[in-house]
C-alpha cells in the first residue's frame, strides 16, 4: 500500500480510458502495470433521425465523471491526490464518423459503428479497392455522405474516430494509433500506413466533384504502439480534471480501438495467435502470418496496435438469446417460490449442456435479435426449430442455445481456418460467455478445432489493455517489441488455462453448422413474415 501510494504521489502511475458502447471506464495502473483504482461511467448511444450517436456534451461529461470517480478511488484508498502521471492513454469502440470542419467545428452529429447506412459506399468501395471495407468503416460514411450529396462534405477538415478526437482535444495531435486508423482506411502491413493504391484510387473517385481536399490530408496521422504522441495540453488536463488537480505534460500513447487493446489485454499480439471476445456481440481476431488468398465480405482486416496483419471476424448477436432463455428458467424457479442465484443458475444450465449430445440432439437455434451481415440478414428473428423425432432435452436445448451463439462466428472462422489455411497456435477467449469454468471454453474449441486458453487478467478489458500500451510507451527498451514487453514483462508466460479440442466436438459442431446453414431459409421466411 505505501509503495502504491508513493508511486502515485511521484507521478509514476499511468492512466487508461476506454469509452466501450455502455460503459466508460478508467483503470490506474502502478509501475508493475497492476490496476491499483479505476472507475466509470454508464452511458447509451441514442438513435436521432435514424443515426445511431452520442452527442459531444455525451463524450466530456462522461470522460470527466469517469476520471473523478478514478480520482476519487484514488484518495478513498490511498488518501492521496492525482497530480501528476507518467502515461496517458485512451482508446475507443472503432469505426464511425466524426467530421469536422477548418475551425474544428463538428459538421454532423457523431455516426457511431453501429449504423448500417452505408451499404452502397461498402459495395463500391469494396469494389474499387478489391479489399472489404465494411459498412462501419469511417471511410464507408464519408464516401456515402459524398454519394447521398451531403453539404457538409466540401467542407470537411478532419475526421477520426472517437478515441481519435478526444486525444486530438486532449493533446492538439491529429494521429490514430495503426489498429484503430485500420478501422478508418485499409492500412498497408508493409509499410504500416494507409495504402498509397487505394488512397489514389479514392481520389480518382470524387475527382468529378471538384472538393478543396484530398482524403489522404484528411485522416489522422498513423503511430505505431511505442510511438510518442503527444503531450497532455494545459487546455486538455482541465478538460479532463475540471477541478485543475492534475498537472499538464503528461504524455500519451497513441490512441488505439477497442479491437487492438483486446489484443493487448489477452496477451493476442504474436502471428499466429487470436482472441475471441463473446458478449452480447462476439468477434474473432487473428494475427495473420501471410496476407489471405483473396478477398471475403465475411472478413474484416484490421491491425495490431504494431500494424501487423489481422484477420477479424465480426458478428453482431451473441449471449442475447441466450441470456433470454436463462431468465426464462428463473422465472421458473421463481413462480415455485425458489430464490434464485444467477451465477449458479449460469453455471447449473452451462454444465448440463455438456451432456448433451455432440450435435445437439437435432435442434436448431438462431440467436439473432438483430441482422447478420456474415450469413446475409439485414433484420433478425430469435428462433427455435426442431423436428418430431430430436432428442429433445434440457441438455440439447442449452448446448444448441450454446452453439448457435457462436454459430454465425463458426461461419466466418471456417472461411479463415478451412479454406484459407489460417494457421493458430493459441486462441485466448474473454467475455461473458466463459464466465463458467470450462463450458464457453470447450465449445469454442470444438467451433474452431483449436486449443482455447482463458486468462484471469482477460477480465480487466481494453481499457487496462490500453494502460499498457501506454506503460510500454513510457517503458520499453530499445528495441523492444510489443509482443516481447507483453509476453516477458505483463504475462510472463502466462498463456492461462488452456483446453485442447475434443474431436467430437469438432465433429458435432460441424454437423450442427450443417443443420444451421441449411435452415437459413427458416430464419428469412421467420424476418419476412413477422415485421417489426
Amino acid at each position: 500500500m505505501g509503495d502504491v501510494k508513493s508511486a502515485i504521489a511521484a507521478g509514476k502511475a499511468v492512466l487508461g480510458i476506454e469509452f466501450g458502447s455502455t460503459r466508460i471506464k478508467a483503470v490506474l495502473v502502478d509501475e508493475d502495470r497492476k490496476p491499483i483504482a479505476s472507475g466509470a461511467h454508464d452511458w447509451e448511444n441514442r438513435l436521432e433521425k435514424g443515426v445511431w450517436t452520442y452527442t459531444l456534451d455525451d463524450i466530456w461529461t462522461g470522460l470527466q465523471d469517469c476520471y473523478k470517480k478514478m480520482a476519487e478511488d484514488v484518495m478513498e484508498q490511498y488518501g492521496v491526490k492525482v497530480e501528476k502521471l507518467a502515461g496517458i492513454g485512451f482508446s475507443a469502440m472503432m469505426h464511425g464518423y466524426l467530421a469536422f470542419d477548418k475551425d474544428g467545428n463538428l459538421l454532423v452529429p457523431f455516426r457511431t459503428w453501429r449504423n448500417t447506412i452505408t451499404q452502397q459506399a461498402s459495395e463500391a468501395l469494396t469494389e474499387a479497392f478489391q479489399f472489404h471495407i465494411p459498412q462501419r468503416w469511417s471511410i464507408a460514411h464519408l464516401y456515402q455522405a459524398i454519394l447521398n450529396g451531403e453539404e457538409h462534405v466540401p467542407q470537411v477538415d478532419f475526421f477520426t474516430t472517437l478515441d481519435g478526437y478526444i486525444h486530438w482535444q486532449l493533446t492538439g495531435e491529429k494521429v490514430l494509433g495503426v489498429g484503430s486508423a485500420s478501422g478508418m482506411f485499409p492500412i498497408d502491413p508493409e509499410t504500416k500506413n494507409y495504402y498509397t493504391s487505394m488512397i489514389e484510387k479514392f481520389d480518382e473517385l470524387v475527382a468529378a466533384k471538384e472538393y478543396p481536399w484530398k482524403v489522404e490530408n484528411l485522416l489522422p496521422k498513423v503511430l505505431l504502439a511505442g510511438d510518442p504522441a503527444g503531450v497532455l495540453t494545459e487546455e486538455g488536463a482541465k478538460r479532463l480534471d475540471p477541478t485543475g488537480t492534475l498537472q499538464p505534460g503528461c504524455p500519451l500513447c497513441p490512441p488505439e480501438g477497442d479491437a487492438g487493446t483486446g489484443m493487448v489485454a489477452t496477451n493476442s499480439v504474436k502471428q499466429r495467435t487470436g482472441n475471441v471476445s463473446a458478449g452480447t456481440s462476439v468477434f474473432a481476431m487473428i494475427v495473420l502470418e501471410k496476407a489471405l488468398k483473396k478477398v471475403h465480405e465475411e472478413i474484416d482486416m484490421v491491425t495490431t496496435p504494431s500494424g501487423d496483419a489481422v484477420a477479424m471476424v465480426h458478428c453482431n448477436n451473441c449471449t442475447s438469446d441466450l441470456n433470454a432463455w436463462v431468465n426464462i428458467f428463473k422465472e421458473f424457479a421463481e413462480s415455485f417460490g425458489v430464490e434464485v442465484d444467477m451465477n449458479k443458475l449460469f453455471g447449473t444450465l452451462y454444465n448440463k449442456a455438456l451432456e448433451g449430445d455432440k450435435d445437439c440432439g437435432g435442434l436448431l437455434a438462431y440467436n439473432y435479435f438483430s441482422g447478420e451481415h456474415i450469413t446475409g440478414f439485414e433484420e433478425g428473428r430469435p428462433l427455435f426449430v426442431r423436428k418430431p423425432e430430436s432428442r429433445f432435452n434440457l441438455a440439447n436445448f442449452m448446448r444448441a442455445n450454446l452453439y448457435t451463439s457462436l454459430g454465425a462466428l463458426k461461419v466466418g472462422l471456417d472461411i479463415l481456418m478451412k479454406e484459407e489455411k489460417v494457421a493458430v497456435d493459441r486462441i485466448t477467449g474473454h467475455g461473458g460467455l466463459f464466465k463458467t469454468k470450462g463450458v464457453g471454453q470447450k465449445i469454442l474449441a470444438g467451433a474452431m478445432d483449436a486449443t482455447v486458453s482463458v486468462m484471469k487478467t482477460a477480465g480487466e478489458g481494453g481499457a487496462w489493455g490500453i494502460a499498457l500500451l501506454a506503460s510500454y510507451m513510457v517503458q520499453k527498451d530499445a528495441g523492444e517489441t510489443l509482443e516481447d514487453y507483453l509476453q516477458n514483462k505483463v504475462f510472463g508466460g502466462d498463456e492461462g488455462e488452456k483446453m485442447d479440442p475434443d474431436p467430437e466436438d469438432v465433429k458435432g459442431f460441424d454437423e450442427f453448422i450443417s443443420r444451421y446453414k441449411a435452415g437459413f431459409a427458416i430464419e428469412r421466411a421467420a424476418v419476412d413474415s413477422l415485421k417489426s
